[in-house]
């Protein structure tokens, strides 16, 4: 188990940067902090139902960080999403479903997140044994050209017979087609909350033209957390985004002629600095101030995994977020080996020194 000397220790030059900083824009006397009452302090007087409020408790009640208020969730829908030859190229033995789920459940993780195809192959062996999160959109990247859109792979009802706990989706904030995605995940979540399972929603960016001047903003604070902000305006109970990295967007898409969204100079003066806690917690604010919970993802794996899911993990902590959702960093490692980074990233939650800044 890490503790705070070995956090340090990964996290380098950047430890006091990190694990020092106390001043961020936005106080945390302002959010919703995750907490072991989470459920009952945020949704006891939401619309979701008992049922809806049950599958939650299970969720936050599940693994290691159980009754924490964190979460750590196993994700592996990259078969559709990268291809499976791409995918499990480094590790051959996730072509096979229990060994994702068995992955999981051995890690002590919250929740497992995958496919219909996945979790429907093991659901009679595992549903009971781990939280399951069927997603239920995908890209399947093989049209040729490759072109990027979420269509529905599979059905709420599907997902509830199996017995997952809840259902996830991705919607492409900023592209033409999110126009579709949008009512159409958000009719699919008021199903899941009708049968009693939550939703989880991830809130990706997806247009070219958020590429300006050799700077990438698919990632940028401002825009992201707009992307949160659509989110649980269509009760998603869980948002997951990506770590951002800049800030910016709405003012590179607004030089010259082009005109771009809305936004106000005290985003970025008051609300917001350049510091990576100040901009996932702009990421938290606009979950409702943390009343949904941020999980940020793991992102794709390199070559210094563990310490890039400790770095992230530590920045979702301080800023407010509710925990992270590793896939490709774990499974595309050796099995002990990837065992490892997960519970890395646990024992940042779990770590008593690492608190919201």
């Amino acid at each position: 188990m890490l503790d705070i000397s070995s956090i340090r220790q990964l996290l380098g030059a950047e430890a006091d940067t990190l694990l020092n900083f106390s001043t961020p824009t936005i106080a945390k006397e302002r959010l919703h902090v995750p907490a072991p009452t989470h459920v009952a302090d945020v949704f006891s007087i939401s619309d979701r139902s008992t049922e809806v409020c049950k599958s939650l408790a299970d969720l936050y009640a599940h693994g290691r960080l159980g009754n924490t208020g964190y979460l750590s969730i196993f994700p592996v829908d990259q078969g559709i999403e990268h291809s499976a030859g791409a995918s499990f190229a480094k590790n051959p033995d996730f072509f096979d479903p229990e060994n994702i789920v068995r992955f999981a459940v051995e890690a002590k993780c919250n929740a497992v997140a995958s496919t219909l195809g996945i979790l429907g192959m093991v659901s009679k062996r595992y549903s009971d044994a781990i939280p399951f999160i069927v997603k239920l959109n995908h890209n399947d990247f093989l049209r040729y050209p490759n072109d990027y859109d979420q269509t529905m792979f599979s059905s709420v009802e599907q997902a509830y017979h199996m017995g997952a706990k809840g259902v996830g989706a991705t919607i492409y904030f900023g592209s033409v087609e999110s126009k579709r995605q949008l009512p159409e995940v958000s009719a699919a979540f008021a199903e899941a909350h009708r049968r009693g399972m939550f939703t989880v929603l991830w809130c990706y960016l997806r247009n070219g033209g958020f590429k300006v001047d050799g700077v990438d903003y698919h990632n940028a604070a401002d825009l992201t957390g707009q992307a949160n902000h659509l989110g649980v305006t269509i009760e998603a109970d869980i948002i997951k985004q990506k770590l951002p990295t800049n800030n910016g967007g709405y003012k590179a898409l607004n030089q010259g002629d082009k005109k771009y969204g809305k936004y106000d100079e005290r985003m970025y003066s008051e609300l917001c600095s350049e510091h990576p806690i100040d901009l996932c917690r702009y990421q938290v604010a606009n979950c409702y101030m943390g009343c949904i919970s941020l999980i940020n993802s793991g992102g794709e794996s390199g070559s210094n995994d563990l310490v890039d899911a400790v770095r992230t993990a530590v920045i979702n902590k301080r800023a407010g977020g509710s925990g992270l959702i590793v896939g490709r960093k774990a499974f595309q490692k050796p099995w002990d080996e990837g065992q490892q980074i997960v519970q890395a990233v646990q024992d940042v939650y779990l770590c008593p020194e690492i608190t919201v800044a």
